[in-house]
């Protein structure tokens, strides 16, 4: 499916957002992604700075999560979020969506909430975290058509912290409800070369996973 490994690696958003994540771990990470090429690294919010230094000169972007992982806090909160890591270098924004306020039959305050942060950093990549594993029925197709509005690049599937990560089901949904109005980002327990085809064939756009490293591996050793 992938012509060459620079094709694979321009799909992939190689993560490092555990909590516990160090700077050298961090450093690390960075290498990997200038090694390969990868679309993006996303980190921490306190790590972006740092990240963005590391990777100067590369074509690899810097993403940050914002009201990660549970997208709770208050609208200000995450636009002061995501402004800071815009300050910082972010050129990405993974923004988790406030699944309760959507629940709270408000969905005009869940759209202000994603098209607020949306707005005061513009000129970025911004992808909507929509945790698909905790959607009800029914949910998705609304929860994408707020998302489509609010102006979002992307819509994303997980968090990594929710029940399950992405499935092929999920992709196909979205791409139901978003037509070609809006990226997919699959994300969440994607680990091997077989599972990113199967996302790609589906409907994504971009990869998200903390195994980009080890996903490029498998890809050389299957073109040797």
């Amino acid at each position: 499916m992938f012509e060459s490994a620079a094709v694979l690696a321009g799909l992939i958003d190689h993560t490092l957002v555990r909590p516990d994540a160090s700077l050298e771990e961090l450093d690390a990470a960075c290498s990997d992604a200038r090694t390969h090429g990868f679309a993006a690294l996303i980190v921490n919010g306190w790590q972006v700075a740092r990240a963005k230094e590391a990777l100067k000169g590369s074509s690899v972007r810097v993403g940050a999560v914002i009201g990660f992982p549970h997208g709770t806090c208050t609208t200000t909160v995450k636009i002061m979020e995501a402004m800071e890591a815009m300050r910082n270098g972010a050129e990405e924004l993974d923004i988790v969506m406030n699944l309760g306020m959507f629940r709270s039959g408000k969905p005009e305050m869940f759209e202000i909430d994603i098209k607020n942060v949306v707005t005061m950093t513009k000129g970025l990549t911004h992808k909507i975290i929509i945790e698909t594993s905790a959607l009800r029925d029914g949910e998705l197709d609304d929860i994408c058509r707020i998302v489509v509005r609010s102006g979002a690049t992307f819509v994303k599937t997980s968090t990594g912290y929710g029940a399950r990560g992405a499935s092929v089901d999920d992709i196909r949904s979205i791409r139901a409800a978003v037509g070609t109005t809006c990226l997919i980002k699959a994300s969440g327990g994607i680990k091997d070369l077989s599972s990113v085809v199967a996302m790609v064939a589906a409907g994504a756009d971009r990869i998200g996973t903390s195994a980009g490293p080890a996903i490029m591996a498998e890809y050389l050793r299957s073109r040797q």
